[in-house]
């Protein structure tokens, strides 16, 4: 058998790489050796995907990206380099060449779109005490307000920089839809699932936190991705 792949887990918008820590825990049970999770600044998507790439090309062997939420938008414009051997998207942003994260959003708004707001330097935010309901909402209590106070705010800007060259046209990828999604339409989820042909997609039962409210399933997919290109 090949070597398997290195995990490289991308985060996304309100979060940090620590959001992966019950995934983290269930690849190591798995005797995934090669684990890391990057920590995006949120500055914009030049600066979260050149972090990524600085990341992958650290790594000696092939490397699988995975992304949740705008992590997603990373992967696909990050995911283009020789040793990457797929991209697994959780409940993920999947742009096309042109596309932004905020322009699929307007397309087909989230339940909690309204629930986003800015501050005076420019950083959005997803409201504490909305973030339960939100964002998390198959989580514990406790859960969910960690996740609402460490929240990691992004650039406003960068919900619309645009995707230049998908990595998804050129590599094999698989996607998991959350069916419970309030900060990403599932319909928008199901097409951008879609128009990928993905070699498998998973539908949760779950909202958009489902690394954290589902790891299992959102792992077995993981190992099925890194077993495909081994």
């Amino acid at each position: 058998m090949a070597e398997r792949p290195a995990i490289v887990l991308v985060h996304g918008f309100w979060g940090g790489a620590a959001h992966w820590a019950k995934v983290i825990t269930e690849l190591h049970r798995r005797g995934f050796g090669s684990l890391h999770a990057v920590e995006n600044p949120l500055t914009s998507l030049a600066d979260d995907a050149e972090r990524t790439r600085k990341m992958v090309r650290q790594i000696n062997g092939p490397v699988l990206l995975v992304g949740h939420s705008y992590g997603g938008a990373v992967i696909t414009e990050a995911g283009d380099l020789p040793n990457v051997t797929g991209l697994v998207y959780v409940a993920a942003f999947a742009p096309d060449a042109g596309e932004s994260p905020g322009r699929i959003s307007q397309e087909m708004p989230p339940e909690a779109f309204e629930n986003i707001v800015p501050d005076s330097d420019g950083y959005l935010w997803v409201k504490q005490e909305k973030f339960h309901e939100s964002f998390a909402q198959d989580l514990p209590e406790d859960e969910a307000l960690v996740m609402a106070v460490t929240q990691k705010a992004p650039v406003g800007s960068t919900f619309g920089d645009d995707v230049t060259a998908p990595a998804w046209r050129v590599k094999p990828t698989w996607y998991q839809v959350s069916a419970r999604d309030r900060m990403i339409h599932p319909d928008n989820e199901r097409r951008m699932a879609r128009r990928m042909n993905p070699r498998k997609i998973i539908e949760l039962d779950a909202g958009h936190a489902s690394l954290a409210s589902l790891p299992g399933p959102v792992t077995d997919l993981i190992e099925e991705a890194a077993n495909a290109g081994s």
